[in-house]
């Protein structure tokens, strides 16, 4: 059974900074791509950032500069370091995995950004 367990909300200060943590319960050289999305309250949820088995990345224009996804295979994590947070971020954060066709998610983890 594929599971992708997220880590590392909380609540932070305008410019702070965050890392979210993925964690796969499969080698997540198994995924087509791997990605961020988040949800903030009465929104539709988005896409923050992907990155495909390639390593080929894409970000959203609201985070573009402040976010970075990284890899690591070795233990089958994926990250989303987030600097420069500002209010307008606050979400609930969601991992997600493609693989043959079939979405996966995680039970996201909530971020608030607040003075």
């Amino acid at each position: 059974q594929v599971q992708l367990v997220e880590s590392g909300g909380g609540v932070v200060q305008p410019g702070g900074s965050l890392r979210l943590s993925c964690a796969a319960s499969i080698s997540i050289f198994s995924f087509d791509a791997m990605g961020w999305y988040r949800q903030a309250p009465g929104k539709q949820r988005e896409l923050v950032v992907n990155i495909n088995s390639g390593g080929s990345r894409t970000y959203a224009d609201s985070v573009k500069g402040r976010f970075t996804i990284v890899r690591d295979n070795a233990k089958d994590t994926v990250y989303l370091q987030m600097n420069n947070l500002k209010v307008e971020d606050t979400a609930v954060y969601y991992c997600n995995g493609q693989r043959t066709a079939i979405e996966y998610w995680g039970q996201g983890t909530p971020v608030t950004v607040s003075s």
